[in-house]
């Protein structure tokens, strides 16, 4: 049985940091894509960083030189470093893993944790 577990949300202040992890059992994630997806209130859940299943990162435009993506192939985690928060990055960040960055949100052997809440504020 798959399951992503993230912790490490939370509310901080604008300007300040934070560390996302996302533990995995019963998937590996240095064999596949992993990435942190982030989903504001009315808005599509969207890629935030990412690395494919051969190391290379990816970012979203917003988050480039803030995000940071880390995969820990010894544990089984993966973490996003997230400087220089904004109130514009409050959302529920959720970690997942499959087969493909490109094909992650759309493909039932995407595996998905629960969630974890960040909210920035003002």
């Amino acid at each position: 049985q798959v399951q992503l577990v993230e912790s490490g949300g939370g509310l901080v202040q604008a300007g300040g940091s934070m560390r996302l992890s996302c533990v995995a059992s019963g998937v590996i994630f240095g064999y596949n894509a992993v990435g942190w997806y982030r989903q504001a209130p009315g808005k599509q859940r969207d890629l935030v960083a990412g690395i494919s299943k051969f190391g290379n990162p990816r970012y979203a435009d917003s988050v480039k030189d803030r995000f940071t993506i880390t995969r820990h192939n010894t544990n089984n985690t993966v973490y996003l470093q997230m400087n220089s928060l904004k109130p514009e990055d409050t959302g529920v960040y959720y970690c997942a893993a499959g087969r493909a960055l490109a094909t992650m949100l759309s493909s039932r052997d995407s595996y998905w944790g629960q969630g974890t809440q960040v909210t920035v504020s003002s």
